[in-house]
């Protein structure tokens, strides 16, 4: 091998390890001061509603769902939240055409979704509940949350634990489909899309939210 063809390769070589890496870099959705990069889900910028509160964003009044500017796939988001007494939001991702798999936030003990595994915190909305390596905080007090969508296998992490995975090509995911709202739904959960904070008329509180892309190839 020649000398010229031996640099050419190394150059290509780091060029493609600059690419995987920034692929891989945590991006910060929320910088604890504004509210740049979120918006109205009609695209209009937020004008009431969420404000920026003691570094979180906080959905103090009736304002609408807002959503990421940016659209993701692959994907592993972090963030932390706070639900008020009796509170009801959720974490919506690969949000497209009005849809995406809801991580349900919850005040399990006050709200009466919290009686239904299928819609208490942390599940799948109306599609998978939680496992038995659920823990929440009291009401008052944040939540970690951590979710993986990679292909076609998703994950919702609670506190540190997974409590949540389950797979868009699985049996088990069209049968759970097929008993719920989103029946008939063309290529729900499988993205690329939006992520969603929802105004379900309660007081909520998200902090600290990152995100990086992942490739199929990353583990």
């Amino acid at each position: 091998m020649n000398i010229r063809l031996a640099c050419v390769l190394m150059l290509t070589a780091m060029c493609v390890s600059l690419v995987s890496s920034a692929d891989n870099e945590w991006q910060v959705l929320f910088d604890g001061k504004t509210l740049e990069g979120w918006q109205l889900t009609n695209g209009q910028p937020v004008s009431k509603g969420w404000v920026v509160e003691e570094g979180c964003i906080h959905r103090a009044s009736g304002g609408g769902n807002i959503v990421s500017v940016g659209e993701y796939k692959d994907f592993e988001l972090e963030l932390e939240w706070k639900i008020s007494e009796g509170g009801n939001s959720g974490i919506k991702y690969r949000f497209t055409k009005g849809l995406g798999p809801e991580y349900q936030v919850l005040d399990d003990e006050k709200h009466v979704n919290g009686k239904n595994p299928l819609t208490s915190a942390a599940a799948m909305y109306a599609m998978f509940k939680c496992n038995d390596q659920k823990t929440l905080m009291p009401v008052g007090e944040f939540n970690q949350a951590r979710i993986v969508a990679k292909g076609t296998r998703l994950e919702h992490w609670l506190n540190g634990k997974l409590v949540l995975e389950t797979d868009t090509s699985s049996d088990d995911w069209a049968k759970a489909k097929a008993k719920s709202k989103f029946k008939g739904k063309q290529g729900y959960g499988e993205g690329p899309g939006r992520i969603f904070l929802q105004d379900h008329g309660n007081k909520v509180w998200y902090r600290n939210i990152r995100i990086r892309k992942i490739s199929q190839e990353s583990k």
